[in-house]
């Protein structure tokens, strides 16, 4: 029977564990453990991410399931873990899970936090009191053959998915509306620029093109990394040696979480090796990064090409989300890029976080898995959530002015390197120095000095064959080979 006391006005129980006692307010889920560690990591005043949870409740469930097959569990206390996980994966009971995300001992007390709510949730079904856990233990019932050194990683890595795939739908969104862009903007010919300097002609849409076939390659790295998040050290317990889980347990356990989440996970070959590594975590950070560094620098193409709107570049025009001073009147800033700009920032800054925390390991375990995930579940969820409002406040309603495009093209001497194999390099350049020289057209000079006609002109200068592979007006080269 748990005995319970008043304490400065709130009914209290009394629970126990190797430190000492202390006083539980009586209608909470969660226990002692998890009371010490909240008052322990006061560090970034969040909650655990709503998936995490999930994450464990499942590992519970599944550690339920098999524990009972395996004649480790009595039944009525396998179905009462069971429903218990159920609620919790209904949305229920989330708020008894107090531990800050950043927390020594590596993942210990996260752990301890769902065995408790669990356990006394469990304990409520039977018709028992919370705290009394003679009914049903969080150490030996819950976490039954368990460890956190296996329970936390198969969490993390399980999360870990569900974001990914989050993440992806919303970067199919944003190939596709990039592609859809590229087909919109195919007629229209701006200027190239290398380093910042004018290079030679390209289609706006080719730049799209361009944009989407790096979003796909990021898919495609991210879908490769995540590979290894379906590899779990579960059964592993302390240190990858399975010590105190029967060997039934061993064999059933992930196959029994493959089946309960929906997910496709296989035991690791080598479950040392897993407990002791968290390498796929860095992969995975790494491809999350690089898309970053991707989605970054598409906007600052955005941001450079739609500069002005009348003394910049000019060429395409964001949407207008909100009014952009507070001091100058009707400016409106590019606000969605610099967004997608600072989650980039934050990502890298991420993935450093995580490449060290992965690198300070210390033979057979890593404890600093609580920093790795909250900045990789940070790092896929800012991604989610970038990648979505850069296509539906962006990318969907990016215009072109196709006149200024055409305008920069005509004004700019980067045409010349289409006339080289008419007029030669020397003179190209030649051509180049005084058109910045006098400001006169490229092409004007072209006719003034009689190189080359009007039709000629036209016919190496036409958009489509500048902005391909080969010699633009190759047939008229050809003419003037066999004239000679």
């Amino acid at each position: 029977m748990v005995m319970t006391k008043n304490v400065d006005g709130m009914e209290c129980r009394t629970e126990k564990d190797s430190i000492g006692t202390k006083d539980i307010p009586e209608g909470v889920y969660y226990g002692v453990q998890s009371l010490r560690a909240a008052e322990n990591f006061r560090i970034t005043g969040l909650s655990m991410h709503p998936e995490v949870i999930n994450s464990l409740a499942q590992i519970k469930k599944a550690a339920a399931i098999t524990n009972c097959e395996a004649g480790l569990l009595d039944k009525h206390i396998a179905e009462a873990v069971v429903k218990a996980c159920d609620e919790i994966l209904e949305g229920k009971l989330h708020n008894a899970f107090i531990v800050d995300p950043i927390q020594g001992g590596a993942g210990t007390s996260i752990n301890m936090n769902a065995n408790e709510v669990i356990a006394n949730r469990a304990i409520e079904i039977l018709g028992g009191h919370k705290g009394d856990y003679s009914i049903v233990h969080p150490n030996d019932h819950v976490n039954c053959g368990q460890s956190t050194n296996d329970v936390i990683p198969t969490a993390g890595k399980m999360t870990s998915l569900k974001l990914l795939k989050n993440a992806r739908k919303e970067l199919e969104r944003l190939h596709k509306a990039l592609s859809g862009k590229a087909e919109e903007f195919d007629s229209i010919v701006k200027m190239g620029r290398t380093q910042m300097q004018d290079a030679v002609p390209i289609r706006l849409g080719q730049e799209f093109r361009a944009y989407s076939a790096a979003i796909q390659r990021d898919i495609n790295r991210m879908e490769k990394a995540q590979e290894e998040m379906r590899t779990l050290n579960l059964g592993g317990t302390a240190i990858g040696t399975g010590i105190n889980a029967d060997e039934a347990y061993l064999r059933r356990i992930v196959p029994n979480l493959a089946q309960i989440s929906g997910m496709d996970f296989v035991q690791a070959y080598d479950l040392i090796d897993a407990t002791q590594n968290l390498d796929p975590f860095v992969a995975v950070a790494g491809a999350v990064k690089a898309c970053a560094v991707t989605l970054s620098k598409i906007a600052n193409d955005f941001r450079l090409m739609s500069s002005g709107p009348r003394c910049g570049f000019g060429e395409i025009n964001l949407p207008a989300k909100q009014n952009g001073s507070s001091i100058m009147p009707g400016k409106v800033n590019p606000v969605i890029p610099e967004v997608v700009n600072q989650v980039a920032f934050l990502i890298i800054g991420n993935d450093v976080t995580i490449t060290m925390a992965a690198e300070a390991g210390q033979l057979e375990l890593n404890a600093f898995e609580p920093i790795v995930f909250y900045c990789l579940f940070q790092s896929i969820d800012t991604l989610a959530y970038a990648v979505e409002t850069f296509v539906d406040n962006c990318v969907n309603g990016i215009t072109a002015n196709k006149e200024r495009c055409r305008e920069l093209v005509d004004n700019s001497v980067g045409i010349v390197t289409a006339l080289c194999p008419y007029v030669g390099y020397a003179k190209s350049a030649a051509l180049a120095k005084e058109a910045l020289k006098s400001k006169v057209p490229v092409r004007k000079l072209i006719l003034d000095e009689g190189l080359l006609n009007e039709a000629e002109l036209d016919e190496i200068l036409d958009v489509k064959s500048m902005t391909e592979p080969g010699i633009s007006g190759k047939e008229l080269l050809l003419k003037k080979q066999i004239k000679a």
